[in-house]
């Protein structure tokens, strides 16, 4: 082929946003030191890239699968592990957080008792006051 274009490519790929992905993603992966699997004839990645796609070399799905696998950060495999681990350390937090709220809604009930026995406590002492200066008053 002498020249190649994106209209010789663009049967293979459902849409030319799809088409200009992989052969930008073939094209960096053969200038990081990937073997084309087409002869170079001297020619620029990008083009030995089109060059694949249009000699169909590499399938269409196997360029797809590789441009995911290429910006996927964590495997399925590893977020359902991360899901299991996050549940569980969810679980000890949530049952840590629960045994602290009960002591802490445990010690505002003690607190509330000691105000009121104070405030009760209080009210006699006025009261015993009250009637003890009322005796002295009358007499």
């Amino acid at each position: 082929m002498a020249r190649i274009t994106v209209e010789d490519c663009i049967d293979k790929f459902d849409s030319r946003f799809e088409l200009v992905l992989v052969a930008s993603n073939r094209a960096r992966k053969l200038h990081s030191g990937e073997n084309p699997t087409v002869e170079k004839d001297n020619d620029k990645n990008t083009v030995i890239a089109l060059r694949e796609i249009a000699d169909e070399t590499i399938s269409a799905d196997e360029f797809k699968q590789s441009l995911v696998e290429e910006y996927q950060s964590v495997s399925p495999i590893d977020e359902e592990e991360l899901a299991l681990a996050f549940n569980e350390d969810n679980d000890e937090e949530l049952i840590k957080k629960d045994d602290e709220l009960n002591v802490t809604s445990k010690n505002q009930e003690v607190e509330e008792i000691e105000v009121t026995e104070t405030i009760t406590n209080n009210d006699d002492e006025t009261s015993n006051s009250i009637s003890e200066t009322q005796t002295d008053q009358s007499s």
